[in-house]
């Protein structure tokens, strides 16, 4: 089955325009806010433009006789009120859509995490965790700069240019209004070329980023390992090596940066020095006047510090496109597993369970599972054991459908789990996985989590029943003891023990337990075995099992080999039959003999 999987997307496969419509619905569901930072935002622009035509009639009035010159007391407070005006309607733009851009933010970010939990199990596998989260983090936060820069830069420097174009073709030349268009294209068309010439740079900047993100968290999650090898400067070298990468990809992207700030600043340059040259003609002409020198002088370094700004939001404009287009296509990753039209939730009558002629596998070239056809009675135990790669696990990973089958079904009480609601299955069933990993948060909060509400006698009493309260009463901070990164504080037996307290506390018809007592030792396993079987009664069960001696009370038991059941009975009618569980049987007890026989030899 071909899956869509996750990658960085080209800079020619983007969608820019689609990516930018795609954040609208987030911001108009504040459409009030938004009409209302917009009026604001042109209101300060008026009275940003109103500014240089006061202090021209403030110049001109002064250009005269001095002893016959007023003060110009109108014109100074109009000119006081426009800048106090500017400054009240930017302040007020920015408080009133404050709300409209962390609210998308919030509301992108929550539809992300939501999307990432409701992908399929072979996504999660096959991701990298650390690139992600980079990605997710940059994605999001693109989100609020696009807004910021179109809402507190691009808007305004658009309504500014244009207030400022008709005060040039209503009052001045038509010189003016070429030189200060002509000006603006050819810095536009620059800074354009030069910014998509540079933005590989870019890229390539966010891909060793996120690379090196992400093996430094994986070095970190799987510690133990590194230092079970040695291998700490190994993984310290690779990384430096992704950061060496990404440092001269930096250091090219910030030297271009150098050459494109100073062609925007060179344009800008020649601009304002035009204007100026025909404006002091006209002055000189009698053309214009001493405040017209100054209005267009004015109006010019308003416009052109803005725009010389632009430069730079345009840059980071695109950049925040290159990160927004990454998060889009994270969220538009296709879910390999999907509730059919109009399914509906799981009903439990009894608890049957049947594996009808299931053929599965992950790749096309590798089966898994071949026609696999077995029946779990409502209320009885069946079990699984096999050589490593057998398949075993497999098969929890379907009936729980993290995967759909590839031919025949999976029922449940005759219902084919593709016809019914995933969230309705997956409460019907609890499962203690072969690797148990824990939240890095109490234990109490790690078996509560089974069950929301859950009282503390209640998440006591399933400590109980997994023999871990007592341990848990032992330490410092009892049940409020951080067990650290995915449990490392705690044992493979006690975070065992915690995943069966947690399957306890959830209670539910299924269960299926998957190899749950891997981790113990002999005496512990002898306890835990005892409350699986308590907590097993009357309920139908699934039992994934390398050690036989765990499953000898199966009602029956499954032996699979290269994906095949091979042969099933009980434990008794397996023994007797004389093939591979009676070999696998034999050799397990040698092993339990030679143990005993090293730990009395240890005494």
């Amino acid at each position: 089955m071909a899956v869509h999987r996750y990658t960085e997307a080209p800079h020619e496969q983007r969608n820019d325009f689609g990516n930018i419509k795609r954040i609208i619905p987030y911001i108009w569901q504040y459409k009030g806010r938004v009409l209302i930072a917009l009026a604001s935002l042109m209101l300060a622009k008026l009275a940003t433009v109103g500014v240089p035509l006061v202090l021209k009639d403030i110049v001109d009035a002064l250009d005269k006789d001095l002893s016959t010159a007023t003060l110009p007391l109108m014109l100074l407070l109009a000119y006081g009120a426009l800048r106090a005006g500017n400054s009240l309607f930017n302040e007020l733009r920015d408080a009133i859509f404050a709300r409209v851009r962390y609210g998308a933010m919030r509301k992108l970010s929550h539809q992300v995490i939501q999307h990432l939990y409701s992908l399929s199990l072979r996504f999660h596998l096959e991701r990298q965790t650390g690139g992600i989260s980079r990605d997710l983090e940059r994605g999001t936060n693109s989100v609020s700069s696009i807004l910021n820069y179109l809402v507190f830069n691009i808007l305004p420097t658009a309504a500014e240019f244009t207030l400022v174009a008709i005060i040039l073709l209503g009052k001045y030349e038509i010189v003016f209004t070429i030189v200060t268009f002509s000006t603006v294209a050819i810095y536009v068309a620059f800074t354009i070329m030069v910014t998509n010439w540079r933005m590989h740079y870019r890229h390539k900047m966010n891909r060793l980023d996120s690379q090196a993100n992400s093996m430094a968290l994986d070095g970190l999650i799987n510690y133990e390992t590194v230092k079970y090898f040695n291998n700490e400067q190994l993984e310290v070298s690779r990384y430096d090596s992704t950061l060496t990468d990404w440092e001269n990809a930096a250091v090219k992207s910030q030297t271009s940066m150098s050459l494109l700030n100073f062609g925007q600043g060179f344009i800008i340059a020649i601009g304002v020095t035009l204007i100026m040259i025909y404006a002091t003609q006209g002055v000189l002409k009698g053309s214009m006047s001493l405040g017209d020198l100054v209005l267009v002088n004015t109006m010019m370094l308003q416009l052109f510090m803005p725009l010389g700004f632009l430069g730079i939001i345009y840059r980071m404009l695109r950049h925040s496109l290159a990160d927004m287009d990454l998060l889009f296509k994270l969220m538009d990753t296709q879910n390999e597993i999907k509730d059919r039209p109009g399914a509906k939730a799981i009903e439990i009558h009894q608890g049957a369970v049947e594996f009808d002629h299931v053929s599965f596998h992950y790749k096309d070239d590798r089966a898994i599972l071949k026609d696999i056809n077995f029946h779990i009675p409502a209320g009885h135990k069946v079990a699984v054991v096999g050589p490593s790669g057998a398949g075993k696990s497999t098969l929890s990973r379907l009936l729980y459908r993290f995967y759909d089958v590839i031919e025949g079904s999976i029922r449940v009480d005759g219902q084919d789990l593709r016809d019914v609601t995933q969230d309705s299955l997956r409460r019907t069933i609890g499962i203690v996985p072969q690797d148990t990993v824990l939240f890095n948060d109490t234990i109490y909060h790690n078996i509560a989590y089974a069950r929301e509400g859950a009282t503390r006698d209640e998440v006591e009493h399933a400590a109980r029943l997994a023999n871990i309260h007592d341990f848990i009463e032992g330490l410092p901070d009892k049940y409020e003891t951080i067990v650290g990164e995915r449990g490392l504080k705690l044992s493979g037996g006690e975070k065992q023990r915690v995943a069966i307290a947690r399957v306890i506390l959830k209670s539910p018809p299924l269960l299926i337990f998957d190899e749950a007592t891997s981790s113990l030792d002999s005496q512990t396993e002898k306890q835990i075995n005892q409350a699986l079987r308590d907590v097993a009664e009357k309920r139908t069960t699934l039992v994934i099992a390398h050690r036989l001696s765990t499953i000898v009370d199966a009602d029956n038991i499954i032996v699979l080999q290269d994906g095949r059941i091979e042969e099933q009975g009980t434990h008794q009618q397996l023994l007797e039959r004389g093939g591979l569980y009676a070999e696998m049987w034999a050799l397990q007890q040698e092993e339990q003999q030679l143990e005993k026989e090293d730990h009395i030899g240890a005494i």
